[in-house]
This record gives C-alpha cells, structure tokens and sequence, in this order.
C-alpha cells in the first residue's frame, strides 16, 4: 500500500513514450513552458500596472428587522 517504487515510473515513463512519441512529448514540453513563462510575465506587468488598492467602503450602520414572509391566500368571492 505505499508508494511507488522507481521501476514503477519507469514503466509509466516507457508506456507514456511509447504512446505519445519523443516528438510530440517535446512539443508538449515546449508548449507548456511557454505557457508558464507568458504567465509569469502577464503577473509582473499586472501588479506593476495595478492601481493601488481603493480605500475599504464606511461601515453602514442600521437596523436590522427580521419577520417572517407569509404567502397571501385570498379568497376572491
């Protein structure tokens, strides 16, 4: 029941390749990093270009009223 031993992800790994190929793993590979690092980008020029937070609204103060909601049955005669 524990976990899996390094032959086990060995045979994943050779399955995987066998499937998908080295070409298209690659690709993979590529399109991923490259989708990691335009995000890290599109981080840093959004907190550059963030404006400062905006001042939390006043509090409101009221009263509350609780009651209870009651569907109207009328009788038309």
């Amino acid at each position: 029941m524990g976990g899996l031993s390094i032959w086990h992800w060995v045979i994943v790994l050779l399955v995987v390749v066998l499937i998908f190929g080295t070409k298209k793993l690659r690709n993979i590979g590529q399109d991923l990093g490259g989708a990691v690092k335009g995000f890290k980008e599109g981080m840093k020029t959004a907190d550059a270009e963030a404006p400062p937070p905006a001042e939390p609204p006043s509090q409101v103060t009221g009263r509350t009223i609780e009651g209870e909601v009651r569907k109207e049955t009328s009788t038309k005669v």
